[in-house]
């Protein structure tokens, strides 16, 4: 704890982030009157967007708002000394293709990848003098298997099989991130050149049947059914089923008892690193790094980058065509093309002029589902925290179950669906589940010597309040004061260790992140709103209906996390538009 004190004070005076001098740098560069192509927010799909428009010769500046680059994929010192990723907080799902094509570890990007990556604590008092039992989950399958079998031995023998299913559906799947999805619209109403060349997008389609194959019912069940039946059909034992129904609802305002939640488990075992399908790990420097290795390649080849500029509306032609846009402090930019990085009811309902929109189409994006109930409370401690079912080393360094993603009120999925039904009446649930992260376990640089950053993800706090209360600073800190009861009664003495917290509840999310309803994916990952229905039907080759605005942010298929396809995927539409023009 003395080192953490004397590390905290020496970094009172320290210098910012590279992500932000970075940042502050491009802001400071000439603003220029005219680009090819001009993108809104520098979010990690709208860097992306810029490095592949700007390495292909279209022209590119990128507007951010903030002060600092990244959009929720970014790093920020809000307690002096520690560096927290204040949002997004773990990568797998970013495209391999943008990690190569884009060259990021040339640009800076180094990653720590987790193994083990799971880790359950049981809230049960131990036997015998023994410590109370634990589920820890990583790479070796037949250490996966031997924790597996403390709660079922039919289990164990049942997870390499359900693993190879869903790594199966999971590849499946690739085929349809890396393209924009069929274009219905010019399927229904274009010529038939435009049908004919509409038809080249059933491509990956046919890609995922080849690969599924005989497996196409089970993959529609996946798609469908609510996660516990895909689980029961797998495992009896509830600690497994509740570990593994965590992706089934990370983010999103759902149950796993819930139709549809099945997709949202299949959406977060579909990344990878470093070669590994299904690793996650964390972003040296915090997740800020990534943007900023994203912006360098940007840069490097010729894109700007302004932060602290707003744009306060896309420019319109009277013939109806997208022309620029104009910033808050009044500068006109014109350009070819603009692209939006920001959620679709921003685009299309704030920056966009009405009048340039069918009505039918502001109609849907009104009504978009962005219920979220996710608050991120990131947490600054000066040791790490000692759980019951895995005690800590003597000298309190690190130990596996530290770098994981750790699962608290996780036991029995009965209890994620009784904190759903709470947050549905408007009551933050007093047994949130909690995903608790400690990035500075594999990355000292985030956190003096002997202090810790955590990154706390907790599911089912509702936007609005019941009874008519607001999310005021009273609220925020009660509800963190629950959350942190619940991580004290799994790791005794985890509230003392508290040296400063940042609260980010839905309504802050979307204050500070443009994320409407706090909707970490811009909009709910549910069956309506995804691939040819994203963000509306008609709508989801990343065109809009005004000519020369593009979507291509996470509102966009293939959707949310930190992924970058949508921004990729965009990037080549519009290229191949820009071409024809």
């Amino acid at each position: 704890m003395a080192a953490c004190g004397r590390g905290l004070r020496r970094a009172m005076g320290a210098s910012p982030h590279p992500a932000l001098r970075r940042a502050h740098s491009d802001a400071r560069g000439r603003l220029k009157p005219e680009y090819d192509a001009v993108v809104i927010g520098a979010g990690h799909n709208g860097l992306v967007a810029a490095a592949y428009l700007q390495r292909l010769g279209v022209n590119t500046a990128v507007f951010e708002r903030r002060h600092v680059i990244g959009g929720a994929a970014v790093t920020e010192e809000i307690i002096p000394g520690f560096k927290f990723s204040r949002a997004s907080y773990l990568l797998s799902l970013l495209r391999p293709q943008i990690y190569t094509e884009l060259e990021l570890k040339k640009h800076g990007l180094r990653l720590h990848l987790r193994n083990p990556h799971s880790f359950t604590p049981m809230l049960e008092e131990g036997t015998a003098g023994k410590v109370p039992r634990s589920l820890l989950l990583g790479t070796d399958m037949a250490e996966n298997q031997k924790q597996i079998a403390q709660f079922s031995r039919k289990d164990a023998q049942a997870f390499p099989k359900y693993e190879a299913f869903m790594n199966r559906l999971a590849l499946a799947i690739d085929p349809l991130l890396d393209a924009a999805p069929v274009d219905m619209e010019a399927f229904q109403r274009g010529s038939l050149l435009q049908r004919l060349k509409s038809l080249s997008t059933l491509k990956p389609l046919l890609q995922a049947g080849r690969i599924l194959g005989a497996q196409l019912p089970q993959y529609y069940q996946v798609l469908t059914a609510p996660a516990v039946k895909v689980l029961n059909q797998w495992f009896e034992s509830e600690p497994l089923k509740a570990t593994l129904a965590t992706d089934s609802v990370i983010g999103a305002m759902t149950s796993p008892y819930i139709p549809g939640s099945g997709y949202v488990l299949l959406h977060h075992v579909m990344g990878g690193l470093e070669g590994m399908r299904g690793a996650w790990g964390y972003v040296q420097g915090g997740m800020g790094a990534l943007s900023d290795a994203i912006a360098s390649s940007a840069t490097a080849h010729g894109a700007s980058i302004f932060t602290e500029k707003t744009v306060a509306k896309v420019q319109v032609s009277s013939g109806g065509r997208v022309q620029g846009v104009v910033l808050q402090d009044g500068s006109e930019v014109r350009s070819k093309v603009v692209l939006s990085s920001a959620s679709p009811q921003i685009t299309f309902l704030k920056l966009t002029p009405q009048e340039w929109l069918p009505e039918e189409f502001v109609e849907r994006i009104s009504q978009l589902d962005t219920q979220s109930p996710v608050t991120k409370i990131n947490v600054a401690v000066n040791r790490l925290p000692d759980f019951l079912a895995a005690p800590n080393a003597p000298r309190g360094q690190p130990l596996p179950h530290h770098q994981c993603s750790i699962h608290l009120n996780c036991e029995d999925t009965l209890l994620l669906h009784q904190a759903f039904e709470d947050a549905m009446d408007g009551l933050p649930s007093h047994r949130p589940m909690i995903e608790l992260c400690i990035p500075s376990s594999l990355d000292p640089t985030l956190a003096p010597p002997g202090c810790h950053v955590i990154s706390l993800f907790t599911q089912y706090t509702p936007y609005t309040l019941a009874a008519g209360k607001a999310w005021d600073e009273q609220e925020r800190n009660a509800h963190a004061d629950r959350v942190c009861d619940c991580i004290e009664a799994y790791a005794p003495g985890f509230k003392g260790s508290v040296v400063g917290r940042d609260i980010l509840t839905p309504p802050d999310l979307e204050r500070v992140f443009g994320l409407p309803g706090g909707n970490i994916f811009h909009c709910a990952m549910a069956l309506d709103q995804l691939y040819f229905a994203r963000p509306v039907p008609l709508h989801s080759s990343y065109r809009c209906p005004l000519r020369g605005l593009y979507l291509c942010g996470s509102g966009a298929h293939p959707g949310g996390g930190v992924m970058g396809a949508a921004g990729r995927n965009a990037a080549h539409v519009v290229f191949r538009d820009l071409r024809s023009m």
